[in-house]
């Protein structure tokens, strides 16, 4: 389906909704012979009131000679709205009309204020017009007046449509560079450092062979740590769907502890009930978001602290697993951004961790919460549905 198609489906869509019938469409054109020798006069009272309203006339850059030519579009769209036909491109130039206001920058309150003054005028001039009963305008009145909301809406439906777009390619842009910004200052610390060392091997005379290791192994460690950056960034640009599948929790809790290990000043406690019950899950996505909460509890906490890990079956069928340091705790002012992506108060990090495990948590069918009280710790909990909780 193409835009166009999209448009005027949308449209006819909207017609349904509010009852339009072939019988508005002849009482609209009914009357156009008798309000088009007024219509100009309209446009002129139109542009009349824009001059009176300055968030209004801005947008209007090319002074009288482009005033004269946006009347002259005017009134065709008067014309055309009268007189039909109703098609495709009737609906097409209705919604440029909404996508031309977003790009001169003007407020949409003012397309829904500048159409009452055209529906005002219209009615006025049809009422005093009118060569019969003015009973029998009625219908007349109230076709006209459906007309105008559908134009209305078809605007401001391609206002928003465009709007949005534009400010979620801002957003895009912005991103990209707070993204750009990240990965410059990750990847820059380690390859200076694969600098230092491969200059020092190729101009060191007679190097050690302690020192050649030496350097050798700052080499392997800055590769692995670049390659941790690019790995996170791909991990989060390329999220799987899910292999859902009954797991133990505790163990993949256990084993992300295992691979995270944390320094021998951290105790770490479990807790975990006999009976817990497996949760509906990917194994392997479940894993990148413990070690995540594990390594930011372990940073937290720097080299002393208490690691608790436990879990409990909640209601509605579900599992509840808490990550609990005893480090800094977050600031009250970052709590409510921590799992935001590229937000992050770690010197080094491009804030991807959270976000990702977040991301992942509501691919599987659970969520993630936090708690922090400054100077007291931190608390992440994960909530995941059971193999069986999943089938009421």
């Amino acid at each position: 389906m193409t835009p166009a198609d999209a448009q005027f489906s949308r449209y006819q869509d909207l017609q349904r909704y509010v009852g339009w019938t072939d019988d508005d469409a002849r009482n609209v054109r009914s009357v156009a012979a008798l309000l088009d020798p007024h219509l100009a006069g309209l446009v002129d009272d139109f542009y009349a009131e824009i001059e009176q309203h300055p968030a209004a006339r801005k947008v209007i850059t090319g002074g009288a000679e482009q005033i004269a030519r946006l009347k002259g579009t005017l009134l065709d769209w008067l014309r055309q709205l009268l007189g039909g036909p109703y098609d495709r491109e009737y609906v097409a130039r209705r919604w440029r009309v909404g996508w031309r206001h977003v790009e001169i920058g003007l407020d949409q309150v003012y397309t829904n204020v500048a159409l009452s003054r055209l529906r005002r005028g219209l009615l006025r001039v049809v009422t005093e017009a009118w060569p019969g009963d003015l009973r029998d305008l009625l219908p007349v009145r109230q076709s006209l007046n459906t007309l105008l909301d559908l134009d209305l809406a078809i605007i401001e439906d391609a206002y928003q449509a465009e709007y949005h777009a534009r400010h979620q390619r801002t957003e895009r842009m912005a991103a990209i560079g707070q993204v750009g910004g990240g990965i410059a200052h990750e990847l820059r610390n380690p390859l200076n450092v694969i600098k230092t060392s491969v200059y020092y091997l190729l101009n060191a005379k007679h190097p050690t062979p302690a020192k050649t290791a030496e350097h050798l192994g700052r080499i392997e460690r800055q590769v692995v740590l670049a390659d941790g950056v690019i790995t996170a960034l791909s991990n989060f640009a390329r999220m799987p769907t899910p292999d859902l599948k009954p797991i133990p929790i505790r163990r993949v809790v256990e084993e992300a502890v295992e691979s995270n290990p944390p320094p021998a000043g951290v105790v770490v406690t479990h807790d975990w009930p006999a009976d817990l019950p497996d949760v509906l899950a990917d194994a392997d996505q479940l894993r990148i978001v413990f070690a995540n909460l594990v390594r930011n509890a372990r940073e937290a906490m720097g080299g002393t602290g208490t690691l608790t890990l436990a879990g409990r079956a909640a209601g509605g069928g579900a599992v509840v697993t808490t990550v609990t340091d005893t480090g800094g705790g977050i600031a009250p002012e970052n709590l409510g951004r921590v799992m935001e992506p590229l937000f992050t108060t770690k010197a080094r990090g491009i804030g991807l961790g959270l976000a990702l495990s977040r991301a992942i948590l509501e691919k599987n069918k659970g969520s993630l919460r936090v708690a922090s009280t400054p100077g007291q710790g931190t608390t992440f909990t994960v909530r995941l549905t059971t193999a069986e909780g999943d089938r009421v």
